[in-house]
């Protein structure tokens, strides 16, 4: 009787409601903590790879303006900037470890796409 009564004045004052949310709670934290460690654990081995378009980034290099060659003997390489009317894609360097202007105008032929006249066509030399 003693008991039903005191339940009655705890639920009367809302205590029931207050004191079974730190329970409540506990028992999402100690869930969500399982559940994380789960997911977390799980391995993914996934067979998705990423495919380069190498197709549209020979169709970009064909809208080619200018090609500015920077030969640094010293340093032993070449510095290319080969610009583009493309929107996406305005500037391209290339870093060759040559010095040889008809050795770099065939690997910027090969590089670019391009044949190899319309490749000195475009071709300024910038000093060191």
């Amino acid at each position: 009787m003693q008991q039903l009564r005191r339940f009655q004045v705890l639920r009367s004052l809302g205590l029931v409601f207050w004191l079974s949310l730190p329970l409540i709670g506990l028992v999402f934290w100690l869930g969500s903590g399982f559940v994380g460690d789960r997911i977390l654990s799980h391995s993914r081995t996934t067979k998705k790879y990423l495919l380069a378009d190498t197709q549209s980034a020979r169709q970009m290099m064909k809208k080619v303006v200018a090609i500015e060659v920077e030969i640094l003997r010293q340093q032993g390489f070449s510095r290319v900037n080969v610009k583009t009317n493309n929107s996406v894609l305005k500037t391209i360097v290339f870093e060759f470890p040559t010095t040889d202007m008809s050795q770099l105008q065939a690997t910027l032929s090969q590089e670019l796409g391009l044949p190899r006249d319309r490749v000195q066509e475009l071709i300024v030399e910038v000093g060191e």
